[in-house]
């Protein structure tokens, strides 16, 4: 067990915290947290630090925020308004000490020594602890954590340690923390227990197994309770005590599923494996995804830190094998935003997992599929016609945003998200095109993808409504800038809605020629025809856009030039977001921008800025953004990027990363995923340039001066892609296939199959192998 609990002796793959802070700790339970994109578990210590029941804490705080989750159990708790949130199941780590019939809390006594590491190559938790109990006796071990990636129903501790006295009564007590789970028991035997929420009648079963050793030998455990384990010896100083303990979890979404057997079995596989087996397997699955996305820099530490956390982190959170969750806005690591689903998910995850895990792409592009139903309903609860999808999505698609909620002085407060910020189902739009041109999976297009474009295009031509001037105006939206509500013409959702509604007319097109009979039959089953088709191409062309010819730049939205301009800078060392510094009313009648809004529309749509407008809206709205998001600096690095300011985009780079490397106390709520996906996004599609959208592969890279070279792999169209680029070299090694046109700094190349180009980008020397 002890090699077992070694870290990679590569120091760049492990994430180290030392120490114990009231003000950081929840932060660290977050960033190196656990998940399988199933299974979801904060880094908090095994030992408990006391009950976590007390429900008002005024000016004193949470020592530690232990959670437990899994993907797609929500229910409505006890809130006004009511609001479905992610419930979290009983804490399958926690272990009680009692020396000498005292029992032993970790707030009971002294930190010697408290390491915690994160394996981000392995994918487990680390922690050494030195700890100072009452009467003076020291207790020292380590502990490792997983939740396995090859089986996602299963996970594994490992906990030894050993006291430094002879003759201490001991008790150790392994218990799953059931406390104020908020769920109906439905079954409680002695190795599995099942629950069933109150409300939506979901159902979770937890099933364990836990053996203890003491110098190898195994002792017998008091049975009293339903997975609860109770040991009790005499100690002797030094001597070797090891709990492994192995737990399996099943999800049920109806009644007449019983989640008990599911997670039976589950226990069974992993008992016959042993924990060695279930650790060598989990580390092979980790070591498979690994192979497939890494991303290796050579010249800069800080970034290739950021860059694997992220991806750590991007591929904790997914599961390629349940189409009916997706990506929360804090995966499965904390509390906030309540296990929610927003655009976060299309826009700044989808791009890492279409290049590097396409199946778990699909598998959350196939969610907003299953969730069709209820992006219709509130369209047309809303007079429009086609798919409006949830600003807050849960399990159902039903929009989960409160309509108000209670201000901080008893006044009611309106949000207008959820019936404002329409863009996202122009995002999932854009999600589906970008997928399918990058993998070719036209079985989902056939299946999924075109009713996602048809329903989304629908809706964006009953939106757009045309007026006296001969334009086609959207009024009443919200931006990604959420600074600014309730405004009219916001260039993002105009352009984008444009856009939608021009795949939507390129689907039909591309249908018809290659699946003519799908495509009558799926226009028949949405009484989609010829006149509502000529309606989308007068959309396309009478959108207004508030792009000015004469300047090159897009109006955010309507009046926004005339709103009051604010420097900044003037405020560049505050500690809390603008809006709270100069107020919300000012917020709203100046220039400030939340975040990335026309620059987000340029990283998604190049395009529709032509010639030298790019960087004229680059330059006008990236000092206005106070990036009052974490969603903000990523896109402002791949922007700055792609345009060639490489000394911006890695300051942008640099700022994104710190959300969560930084032990913000924000970060309590769980990491940022988001930004973490604009991380990668901002590396391999701003610095190098990758875009696997077209009809071949394309590259332009615009390294910093610092890093020597990058490495990263990518799949498109199922072949695996390997690039390197280092100085002015370039080279991309594709799989066997048909020829394949890759594009590098605007030169096209034809490559065969199974064969390697190499390019030297200024002087244009190729040499194909």
């Amino acid at each position: 067990m002890h090699e077992a609990m070694q870290p990679t002796p590569d120091p760049a793959w492990v994430l180290t915290h030392e120490g114990y802070n009231v003000l950081t700790e929840n932060a660290v339970e977050s960033r190196f947290a656990l998940g399988n994109g199933f299974l979801g578990m904060r880094a908090s210590r095994p030992v408990s630090r006391g009950p976590t029941w007390v429900s008002w804490l005024g000016y004193i705080r949470w020592a530690s925020w232990p959670r437990c989750y899994v993907a797609g159990l929500f229910d409505n708790p006890n809130t006004v308004p009511p609001v479905p949130a992610l419930v979290p199941v009983a804490d399958w780590s926690r272990v009680k000490f009692v020396l000498d019939d005292r029992p032993q809390l970790l707030l009971d006594g002294e930190f010697l020594a408290s390491v915690r590491s994160l394996d981000l190559r392995r994918g487990v938790l680390l922690s050494d602890l030195s700890y100072l109990a009452h009467a003076g006796i020291s207790i020292s071990g380590g502990e490792l954590r997983l939740v396995s990636l090859a089986d996602r129903a299963v996970a594994l501790q490992l906990l030894r340690f050993s006291l430094d006295r002879d003759g201490i009564d001991v008790t150790l007590e392994a218990n799953f923390s059931m406390a104020g789970m908020g769920m109906e028991p439905l079954q409680l035997d002695r190795d599995v227990c099942a629950w069933r929420t109150e409300g939506s009648g979901k159902g979770v079963a937890m099933a364990g197994s836990a053996t203890l050793r003491a110098d190898g030998k195994p002792l017998v455990p008091e049975r009293s309770f339903s997975l609860r384990w109770i040991w009790r010896w005499r100690s002797v100083a030094g001597q070797e005590i090891e709990l492994a303990r192995l737990v399996a979890v099943a999800r049920s979404d109806s009644l007449a599923d019983d989640p008990a057997p599911v997670a039976v079995d589950a226990l069974a596989r992993s008992r016959a494996l042993g924990w060695r087996g279930v650790l060598a397997a989990h580390e092979a699955a980790w070591q498979e995804r690994w192979d497939a996305s890494d991303v290796i820099i050579e010249g800069d530490d800080e970034a290739q830190e950021a860059l694997r956390f992220a991806v750590y982190h991007l591929t904790s959170a997914a599961n390629a094998a349940d189409e009916s969750v997706s990506v929360g806005a804090r995966g499965l690591t904390g509390d906030a935003y309540f296990g929610h689903v927003f655009w976060d998910t299309e826009i700044y995850l989808l791009p890492f997992y279409t290049a590097v895990w396409p199946e778990a792409a699909r598998a959350m592009l196939m969610y907003r599929y299953h969730t069709l139903r209820g992006a219709r309903e509130k369209a047309a609860a809303m007079g429009y016609q086609g798919a409006l999808y949830a600003w807050e999505s849960a399990d159902t698609g039903e929009e989960t945003t409160p309509e108000r909620v209670v201000g901080p002085d008893g006044a009611m407060i309106d949000i207008l998200t959820g019936r404002m910020e329409q863009h996202i189902s122009a995002d999932i739009a854009y999600a589906v095109w970008q997928y399918w041109r990058a993998t070719g999976d036209d079985a989902f297009f056939i299946d999924a993808g075109a009713e996602i474009l048809f329903e989304t295009a629908r809706f964006w031509a009953s939106r757009a409504v045309a007026e006296a001037d001969g334009k086609r105006h959207i009024r009443h939206v919200i931006g990604p800038d959420e600074y600014h509500e309730d405004v009219d013409d916001n260039a993002f959702t105009n352009v984008m809605a444009r856009w939608n509604i021009a795949r939507g007319l390129e689907t039909i097109e591309v249908m018809r020629a290659r699946w003519p009979e799908r495509a009558a039959a799926l226009c028949e089953r949405l009484a989609l025809g010829e006149a509502e088709l000529t309606d989308w191409g007068d959309a396309v062309g009478r959108i207004f856009t508030g792009f000015d010819p004469s300047t090159g730049l897009y109006e955010q939205f309507a009046g926004y030039h005339q709103f009051e301009p604010l420097e900044l800078s003037l405020y560049a060392d505050r500690k809390v977001p603008i809006d709270v510094v100069i107020g919300h009313e000012r917020t709203q009648r100046s220039q400030v921008v939340k975040q990335a809004d026309v620059v987000a529309l340029l990283a998604l749509l190049p395009v529709e800025f032509p010639g030298a407008a790019a960087k004229a809206n680059f330059r006008y709205y990236e000092p206005r953004c106070a990036h009052g998001s974490s969603l903000s600096a990523g896109i402002h690095a791949l922007v700055a990027a792609r345009l060639g300011e490489t000394e911006s985009a890695l300051r942008f780079l640099r700022q994104a990363a710190a959300a969560d490397l930084e032990l913000d106390p924000n970060s309590a709520g769980g990491i940022r995923i988001a930004g973490l996906g604009g991380v990668w996004q901002a590396i391999v599609l701003g610095f190098a340039g990758l875009d696997l959208c077209g009809d071949g592969i394309s590259l332009t890279p615009r390294l910093p001066p610092e890093w020597r070279s990058m490495s990263f792999a990518v799949r498109w169209r199922g072949r695996p892609v390997q690039v390197r680029i280092a100085g002015d070299d370039v080279r991309v090694a594709i799989a066997d296939g048909d020829p394949v046109q890759i594009r590098i700094g605007g030169q096209t190349h034809n490559v065969q199959g199974g064969s390697a180009l190499e390019v030297r980008c200024e002087a244009r020397a190729v040499v194909q192998e």
